[in-house]
């Protein structure tokens, strides 16, 4: 599997991706917001887009599928409760169902409600994992849930799909977000050493040739996976002591993700 991940240097500081199988060039791809350079790119390379993935609805990432399918007759996949704000979808998916891409390209779709009620991220079956996120999981932080979503359900997702998968898995978002994410983790828990020391390396990195982390790595600096951590716990309990001494990692993630919405 080849991952050509495309940076639109657009206000939303997107992520598009050209996932593309070695032997037949097919080229699966996901949320291309600027089809321009992800045309311009499959063509450099001699890759065929032949389908258009969508993580979710919204507009910073269906904004490209009109174009795209112009240019490519490439077929729109997306979950299958989000046909009524995608217009001509052509496949929809819900959990355990997998897209192909050429020969060798698997893809299974997870249904990852939070940051909309109808958004899929897609795992690849590759020997080394990589997930697709969208707009669930950022580098070193989370999907708001302003536009359709909710924060349970975030949490949901979060607790019982993405802290389950392996620790090597490569994590590929929608945006880079990663200098802000960071920055509110030290916020949230100063003494980590991890999250200081990538925002010194990375704070000023090319989103061209962005570091790719892993899920191993996201939960040593992404405070939405370090709910348990008394630093964490204890910087929350001074603005909301309610939740006492020993609150649930559910309460933690909801009032990480209220303070984020405003930070």
């Amino acid at each position: 599997m080849i991952v050509e991940q495309v940076w639109t240097g657009n206000a939303y500081r997107n992520f598009n991706y050209l996932i593309v199988c070695p032997e037949t060039g097919d080229t699966l791809a996901i949320d291309p917001l600027d089809y321009g350079k992800c045309l311009a790119s499959a063509k450099e390379h001699g890759w065929s887009i032949t389908q258009i993935l969508n993580t979710h609805d919204h507009g910073d990432h269906t904004g490209g599928n009109k174009a795209m399918v112009k240019a490519t007759g490439a077929k729109v996949i997306a979950h299958n409760n989000a046909g009524g704000r995608i217009p001509n979808m052509d496949r929809g998916v819900g959990a355990g169902d997998v897209v192909k891409v050429g020969n060798t390209v698997e893809l299974e779709c997870l249904d990852t409600p939070g940051h909309t009620m109808s958004h899929i991220c897609v795992l690849s079956h590759t020997e080394q994992a990589a997930l697709f996120s969208g707009d669930t999981l950022f580098n070193a932080g989370a999907g708001n849930c302003h536009n359709g979503g909710h924060p349970n359900e975030l949490y949901d997702t979060f607790s019982t799909q993405l802290e389950m998968l392996d620790e090597n898995t490569l994590i590929y978002p929608g945006h880079d977000y990663l200098v802000n994410n960071l920055q509110f983790t030290l916020d949230r828990e100063p003494d980590n050493a991890t999250a200081a020391g990538m925002l010194s390396r990375y704070e000023n990195q090319d989103p061209n040739d962005a570091l790719v982390t892993t899920l191993a790595m996201e939960r040593e600096m992404n405070t939405f996976f370090r709910l348990q951590s008394p630093s964490v716990i204890a910087r929350l309990a001074e603005q909301f002591p309610e939740i006492g001494d020993s609150p649930s990692p559910k309460d933690v993630f909801l009032k990480l993700r209220e303070l984020r919405n405003s930070w």
